[in-house]
């Protein structure tokens, strides 16, 4: 370490559960690393959701690599349960994590790479950005056009009904999140649900009757639903371009709630109130945005993104900036890349790269 600059053999950008899982396999394997991340403590990315957020799968398909999940096997955790699991399993495996450091920049350095964090930098020979599936909260541009008297929040800043002003909401996003976040202010506020009908799961992801169904959805989610498949190679497209199906809450769900649910899209604004493509305004008095995240690599100051956005990358490695890896993308190698069931994986894969790289 020389002033500023400290030098480790990899730097792991982000401490969720991808990072923390190739941290658990390098700590395995005696390798010298270091992880960044911007919060103050582990878990921290899920203690900002929404209060009554709980994972979609049960805690039985939720452990990190070393670790189960400490819930009843059938029980859908809180997203507070969440963030604890993930900061005890840094906590039990003693994994070198500085946080309060937000990284601002990835450079190419010889044969190496610069991680800088303002006026502090990382000398590497490996970095793997292990940011997740969430980049910068999206909102379309006509967003401005409204009425300042409006509340609008992207569903990244609300928390529960009670961030809300009196009178009507408008969800746009009909994905499971939107309908979620619906439900959740349906019974204080008068809602709408606008957004294209992203269908729905047959089955109640909470029932008895589904337990078997998980053991098969794990199955294809992890095996079948690959980029070697062909139906894989389709699938991964639509995820990562478009939102999910209806886990929790169905239709029948939001109609019994009193969501009053439209096909119809937002798509501007007219006299400051939100206009949707059927030509109908809405006089509501809050906008929630359920309108997912864009991927925003532009702080790593290499050519490594497609016309896309996303990393041109082949399960975590790019061949174009050797020693650079991803770990935690929206189906990275498979559906379940992006979810804690598929973070040890695709872990354990990029961490082999990088041993086998070091010698």
């Amino acid at each position: 370490m020389t002033g500023d600059t400290e030098h480790f053999e990899t730097v792991i950008v982000g401490a969720g559960q991808a990072g923390l899982s190739i941290g658990h396999y390098l700590a395995k394997r005696d390798r010298p690393f270091l992880i960044l991340d911007a919060n103050e403590r582990v878990g921290d990315n899920w203690r900002r959701h929404w209060d009554s957020l709980r994972l979609y799968s049960p805690a039985c398909l939720d452990g990190l690599p070393g670790m189960p999940f400490p819930a009843p096997a059938w029980s859908f955790p809180t997203k507070d349960e969440t963030a604890d699991y993930l900061e005890q399993y840094a906590t039990r495996f003693e994994l070198p994590i500085r946080g309060s450091t937000r990284v601002a920049g990835v450079s190419k350095n010889g044969q190496g790479y610069v991680v800088a964090c303002g006026k502090r930098r990382f000398e590497a020979e490996n970095v793997v950005v292990a940011t997740g599936t969430f980049g910068h909260p999206y909102t379309p541009a006509f967003a401005a056009e409204l009425d300042p008297g409006i509340l609008q929040l992207h569903s990244s800043q609300y928390k529960n009904p009670g961030n809300l002003r009196d009178g009507p909401v408008l969800v746009v996003g009909a994905a499971h999140s939107g309908a979620d976040v619906a439900m959740d202010v349906a019974c204080d506020h008068e809602t709408v649900l606008c957004g294209r009908d992203t269908g729905q799961v047959p089955f109640n992801i909470e029932g008895r009757p589904g337990r078997a169904i998980w053991r098969v959805l794990s199955f294809l989610a992890r095996r079948v639903l690959t980029t070697r498949t062909p139906i894989g190679r389709k699938m991964r497209h639509e995820i990562r371009s478009h939102g999910g199906p209806l886990l929790r809450f169905k239709r029948a769900d939001l109609a019994a709630a009193g969501v009053e649910r439209v096909t119809a899209r937002a798509v501007g604004a007219r006299d400051g109130l939100p206009l949707l493509d059927d030509g109908r305004v809405l006089d509501v008095a809050n906008v929630i945005w359920c309108t997912g995240f864009k991927q925003d690599f532009s702080w790593i100051e290499m050519p490594v993104t497609g016309e896309d956005g996303w990393p041109q990358e082949e399960r975590g490695i790019v061949p174009s900036a050797p020693g650079l890896y991803f770990t935690g993308l929206a189906f990275q190698y498979a559906f379940s890349s992006m979810l804690l069931l598929g973070a040890g994986r695709d872990a354990e894969y990029v961490a082999k790269q990088i041993i086998a790289r070091g010698g």
